[in-house]
C-alpha cells in the first residue's frame, strides 16, 4: 500500500474535524504556523516525523495512523514479508517502506528509506525529531549531513546520532542509496 503528502494532509484535517478545532486552534496546540499548518492539511508542504511525532505525543494517535491510515493491531510481534512494507512518501526526497507499522505501543519507528539521486548542487532535505536514530546502508552510498558535518556512508556502514539535530541524507554516485532507519523516540 502506498500514501502520499496529500492523504497524510486528509488524516490531519480529519483529526482536527473529528476534534472540533478550527485550523488556528489546532495551528496554536501544535506550535505551527497557521499557514504551514494548512499546507500540511492540503499535502503541498513536506510533514516532518518530529510534526507528525507532536501530533501522536498531543492527541494520543499513532504515528502509523496519520502516515498510513490503518490502526496497528498486533502487541506480541509483527511480521513485514520482504518488499510488504506500507509506504509512505513523507517527503519528496524520501520514500518510507515502515516494518513496524502493524504493531501497536512502538517504542521506535523502523523504516527502510530509499533517497534517489539528485544533482550534485542540491542542498541537504533537513530534519529534526526529537530522540535517536540509527541509520545502517544497504545498498548503494550516501552522504549524512549531521549538524553541518558530512559523513560518508557505504553498503554495511551504520551511524547513531541525537536526532535533535538536523540532518539530511543523499544518495551518491547517480545511484540510489537504501538504508534501514530505525527511530528511537525519548
Amino acid at each position: 500500500m502506498k500514501t502520499d503528502l496529500k492523504q497524510i494532509g486528509e488524516r490531519i484535517k480529519g483529526l482536527r474535524e473529528a476534534l472540533d478545532y478550527s485550523p488556528e486552534e489546532m495551528a496554536a496546540k501544535l506550535e505551527v504556523d497557521l499557514n504551514d499548518y494548512l499546507q500540511f492539511e492540503e499535502g503541498e508542504k513536506d510533514i516532518s516525523v518530529s510534526f507528525l511525532q507532536r501530533i501522536e505525543r498531543e492527541f494520543s494517535v499513532d504515528i502509523s495512523t496519520l502516515m498510513f491510515g490503518t490502526e496497528p493491531r498486533m502487541n506480541s510481534y509483527f511480521i513485514t514479508r520482504k518488499d510488504k512494507g506500507m509506504t509512505v512518501e513523507r517527503v519528496s526526497a524520501y520514500k518510507y517502506q515502515s516494518l513496524t507499522s502493524g504493531f501497536t505501543n512502538n517504542i521506535a519507528e523502523i523504516f527502510e528509506v530509499t533517497v534517489e539521486p539528485k544533482s550534485a548542487d542540491t542542498d541537504f532535505y533537513k530534519n529534526i525529531h526529537a530522540g535517536q536514530e540509527f541509520n545502517m546502508v544497504l545498498e548503494g552510498s550516501m552522504m549524512i549531513n549531521i549538524n553541518g558535518k558530512n559523513l560518508i556512508l557505504g553498503k554495511g556502514d551504520s551511524i547513531y546520532f541525537d536526532s535533535s539535530l538536523p540532518h539530511g541524507m543523499k544518495a551518491l554516485n547517480d545511484k540510489p542509496v537504501k538504508f534501514l532507519a530505525v527511530i528511537l523516540y525519548p
